[in-house]
């Protein structure tokens, strides 16, 4: 038995290995070693990948590729406390870098970071988890996830730490999580403001601005400006104010003030406190610009309240303000215009401002060449002007209005409709408005009537409307607005608009006129009617060559005198009526195309001929109104929308032309086929005498009744004459690249003129002028009748 134990004892000393120096030079050999067993490997290890990637992004990112992510954020969980503390060490550094913060995210790390900031753990642990979280918590997902973990609550603690890296970090991470609103409420109801008031007194700077940007997001909340002001914030940061050492603070400090002073509780308690006098004696004093600008924006939010206004009235703010319009710094100058616009709201402040000679200081800003200042100084002429007569004397005065009307050809809008506002505020008074239009107004305003921005169209349409007084005014009034529509009419949506609201009618009204119309005016209807081709083609009974009509032309009928032409839209939703059908053109396909109705399609169809039998395959017509299912059932507004009927059989019919008529070579035959065509759609030949016979309107009405409606396709009519033909000649023609005209007659009269070259084009002879011809459409279809002939003559008249 003596022997058997000392073989056991020789073979336990045999399996015992000697300690090994470990060295590891290749950073892929150094991640291996992180899945040891042997905890004083692990440590190394992690002492190793933490000083490797303390040496830059590079290495991070290298790192992160040879797979030490995972285990590291396993080792910070490690029953050893050494190890879990060089884990932490080595994942906060790597967590610096944003691919290593896009790979934690993938891993759910956050609550065991969290575990590690207990007091359990030592200062070096609290510094790099902090440090973790400093990094992760810039994304909002792991703000939320740290919010969830309950980990806000442990950094406040920490913000009371002895250590001032444990601080930082700590306090970077609830700066980037108070963003969100839970956390800023929760950092209130957690007792966080005396903690974030407490680093205000820091040695280190970085810890004084960290916690001035935070309290300046919690503080926008209500009860959490209370609880700053009972713990004395306000005092504090006044002292960080009045301090000259403390300068690098002051921005933030005053934007924190800004916040206290926005209620009228917290302002009226801190201006009892001398709060108020202590910070207008601020404002003055700092050599330091930027500063001086900051405070003065912080008088400007401030002054948003009435009842603020009034007290800020009372500290005579107003010669703070006029004191600082005449600094050189631009960044002051613009803040103070910006305060100047905001405390003019009080009625008594207008008048101080110009018994202090603060108007013509301002006025004075308009020259400058800063945009931004410029547009402040104009804003703030605008409300100090308005509803003020002697504030308006005086920038008149001071020759305000002159520099204004030269403001409204600048390139910002903010500029130019603050300019219009203020002029028109001055327009009230006979002599400025005078003075005014003398310096070229009218002119000035015509270029700010084309803007897109709603607020320049609004203050120089009332600016208008005050200039507009005087006779001359009105001239000139007139002339620009013709000059507007005639711009505004290249755009055919807006010249549709324009036509709906009776642009036509006063456009012909002022044309009839021996003393209002001009040149302009003439311009400005010609310009409409070309832009909307269904009412020139209304009014004037003829469409060019060159007026390609599109989806959506209609025809209304040759339109009365001094009668407005209705929309398409209109014109469908009138009851049905005995006068002409509205005929109008669509050739947009449905993305949808449901099955024929055979039932629709049989009452529509009364021609067995083979051509209009490929016709009949078509879809039902989309109603342009939706039928209510329930008399009592309620209309919501997506069912009052209206939409123009689907045309297949048009679609069908341009489909058929593109494909037979254009491979033809001569133009003369592709008229002549595209004749015989739509003579056929339209019920083909009929003989002159047998005109009478024809049931063309029989059909119509027909088609009315079905439809039950005024406004028929063009696509479905089977018997149609004249003016039917020639508008379906026109629509297909402009289809196809070809040109051809338009024009209404008498009596239901309607042809097309085309024009063909009789001979050789490329000769010199006479035989290459061009000839106009008339499309016969409807006794011989496909002639070409030369026009002024006895033929073409006894087309186009009864």
């Amino acid at each position: 038995m003596g022997k058997k134990v000392r073989k056991e004892s020789e073979t336990s000393c045999k399996e015992t290995f000697e300690p090994l120096p470990v060295e590891g030079k290749n950073p892929a050999t150094v991640v291996l070693l992180l899945s040891s067993p042997e905890e004083d490997i692990l440590v190394k290890a992690c002492e190793a990948i933490h000083t490797f990637a303390e040496k830059g992004d590079e290495n991070k990112v290298s790192l992160l590729g040879l797979g030490a992510l995972e285990p590291l954020c396993q080792l910070i969980s490690h029953s050893n406390n050494l190890v879990r503390r060089t884990a932490l060490m080595a994942l906060g550094i790597m967590a610096t870098n944003s691919d290593v913060k896009s790979a934690l995210k993938k891993i759910d790390v956050i609550p065991s970071i969290i575990d590690k900031l207990s007091l359990e753990e030592d200062v070096v642990a609290h510094e790099y988890a902090t440090l973790c979280l400093a990094s992760l918590s810039v994304d909002f997902v792991c703000k939320v996830q740290i919010f969830d973990s309950k980990g806000l609550p442990t950094l406040i603690q920490l913000l009371s730490s002895p250590d001032p890296d444990v601080k930082k970090n700590s306090l970077e991470t609830i700066f980037n999580m108070v963003q969100d609103f839970q956390s800023r409420q929760a950092v209130h109801e957690l007792g966080g403001i005396p903690q974030l008031l407490e680093l205000l007194k820091s040695d280190f700077p970085v810890i004084q601005h960290l916690a001035l940007k935070t309290l300046q997001n919690v503080t926008t909340d209500k009860d959490t400006r209370n609880t700053f002001r009972e713990e004395q914030g306000f005092e504090r940061l006044m002292d960080i104010l009045s301090n000259a050492d403390f300068s690098d603070l002051h921005i933030e400090a005053l934007q924190v003030v800004a916040n206290c002073l926005n209620d009228s509780e917290s302002f009226q308690l801190i201006h009892q406190d001398g709060g108020l006098t202590r910070l207008m004696e601020f404002i003055i004093t700092p050599d330091i610009t930027e500063i001086q600008s900051c405070a003065v924006k912080c008088i400007a939010r401030v002054a948003q309240s009435a009842e603020n206004r009034k007290l800020l009235h009372e500290q005579n703010v107003e010669k703070v303000l006029v004191e600082l319009l005449s600094v050189s710094d631009v960044s002051v100058k613009t803040a103070s215009c910006q305060a100047v616009s905001t405390m003019s709201f009080h009625l008594a402040c207008k008048d101080r401002f110009r018994d202090l000679g603060g108007i013509p200081a301002v006025v004075q800003l308009l020259n400058n060449e800063s945009l931004v200042l410029r547009e402040a100084a104009t804003h703030a002429l605008s409300n100090l002007t308005h509803g003020n007569e002697l504030n308006t004397f005086a920038v008149y005065e001071a020759g305000g209005h002159e520099i204004l009307v030269q403001q409204l050809c600048g390139n910002c809008a903010g500029t130019v409709a603050n300019s219009a506002a203020t002029l028109g505020n001055m327009a009230g008074q006979g002599v400025i408005r005078c003075s005014i239009l003398s310096h070229g107004a009218m002119q000035a305003l015509v270029e700010p009537l084309k803007s897109t921005n709603v607020q320049v169209l609004i203050n120089t349409t009332q600016c208008l409307a005050m200039l507009a007084c005087d006779t001359e005014a009105r001239a000139e009034v007139l002339h620009n607005a013709c000059l507007a529509i005639n711009v505004c009419a290249s755009d055919g949506p807006t010249a549709v608009e324009m036509c709906k609201f009776g642009a036509v009618e006063l456009l012909q009204e002022i044309n009839q006129s021996v003393k209002r119309r001009s040149s302009v005016s003439k311009l400005a209807m010609t310009s409409l009617l070309n832009s909307n081709l269904s009412v020139k083609y209304s009014l004037t009974g003829h469409l060019s060559s060159t007026d390609i009509i599109s989806d959506g032309f209609y025809d209304a009928g040759k339109a009365c005198g001094g009668q407005r032409i209705l929309s398409l839209e209109e014109l469908s939703e009138q009851p049905v009526n005995q006068q002409r059908p509205i005929i109008f053109f669509n050739t947009a396909a449905e993305e949808i195309v449901d099955a024929p109705d055979e039932s629709q399609s049989n009452e529509l169809e009364t021609d067995t001929s083979s051509k209009r039998d490929r016709r009949t395959s078509r879809t039902p017509l989309l109603d342009r109104k939706k039928k209510q299912k329930d008399e009592t059932q309620p209309e919501y507004p997506s069912e009052k929308l209206w939409k123009m009927m689907d045309d297949v059989s048009l679609q069908l019919l341009v489909k058929e032309v593109k494909e037979s008529i254009l491979p033809l070579s001569e133009e003369r035959e592709q008229y002549a086929a595209l004749a015989r065509l739509v003579s056929e759609a339209m019920g083909g030949a009929v003989e002159m005498e047998k005109l009478h016979e024809f049931p063309w309107v029989l059909h119509l009405s027909e088609l009315k009744f079905q439809l039950q409606s005024n406004v028929v396709p063009i696509g479905l009519i089977r018997r149609g004459i004249y003016r039917h033909r020639a508008l379906l000649f026109k629509c297909l023609v402009d289809r196809i690249g070809l040109s051809c005209t338009l024009v209404r007659g008498e009596y239901n009269r309607a042809w097309n003129e085309v024009l063909l070259f009789t001979g050789n084009p490329s000769s010199n002879g006479s035989s290459s002028l061009p000839c106009r011809y008339i499309v016969d459409l409807m006794h011989q279809p496909g002639s070409l009748l030369k026009a002024n002939t006895p033929a073409a003559v006894q087309y186009q008249t009864i």
